[in-house]
């Protein structure tokens, strides 16, 4: 099992880059169909699943609400869960006593809070490529690029988020892909509310969930 920190730079980090990085070359071909992709979706829910270097292979569901919410949630036995309500991000796994919030400017869920999305060009598409009929983007830090890759890939007809890949700059590779992705769902409030106990028993080990 990932720390919960790792999960964050696995997942969150890299949903933020495939939402708010691939604007920084629309000479590309296809870069303009994903940004009015990303840019129509309200809501999105999906089944991820994640491999590590290490071999490891866990699992959980994704539920996206723009503008702010946001929510990973492993499979069982895994208590690990990452929210974010629109102002804050939460991450916490009474398992392995870990908790912790931050607010989501401060984190890579911040570009959840725009509306509309306004991409940027911190984040260059170093290439766009057509890999057994998937569209793959292969974003690098504008200023940074030696720190790593960050790979996203869309299915094109109909276009679809289809996962992501971590490189990096020790080579590196965390692996996500999601299947059953369903956009324009209702998700439910209660989804991007903290559910957790008590951060105090949490970092104590008491009262599970």
């Amino acid at each position: 099992m990932l720390p919960m920190r790792n999960f964050l730079a696995a997942a969150a980090t890299v949903l933020a880059f495939a939402f708010a990085a691939v604007g920084g070359a629309h000479a590309q071909a296809g870069v303009a169909e994903v940004e009015t992709y990303f840019n129509s979706i309200r809501t999105l829910q999906a089944r991820f699943v994640q491999s590590t270097p290490t071999g490891a292979v866990v699992q959980g569901t994704l539920y996206l609400r723009r503008p702010g919410r946001m929510r990973f949630e492993y499979d069982a036995p895994s208590q690990l869960k990452i929210v974010a309500d629109g102002s804050q991000v939460t991450m916490w796994d009474p398992a392995n006593r870990d908790f912790g919030q931050w607010p989501i400017g401060w984190t890579a869920a911040s570009f959840l809070v725009k509306e509309p999305l306004q991409l940027s060009g911190d984040l260059t598409v170093e290439s766009v490529q057509r890999q057994d009929g998937l569209l793959v983007l292969t974003l690098v830090q504008t200023r940074k690029p030696q720190e790593g890759k960050v790979i996203v890939r869309l299915s094109e007809n109909p276009m679809q988020l289809r996962g992501w890949s971590i490189l990096d700059n020790r080579g590196n590779r965390v692996n996500v892909t999601l299947t059953d992705v369903k956009v324009g769902t209702q998700l439910a409030d209660s989804l991007f509310k903290y559910d957790g106990p008590d951060a105090g028993q949490i970092l104590r080990g008491g009262n599970r969930n």
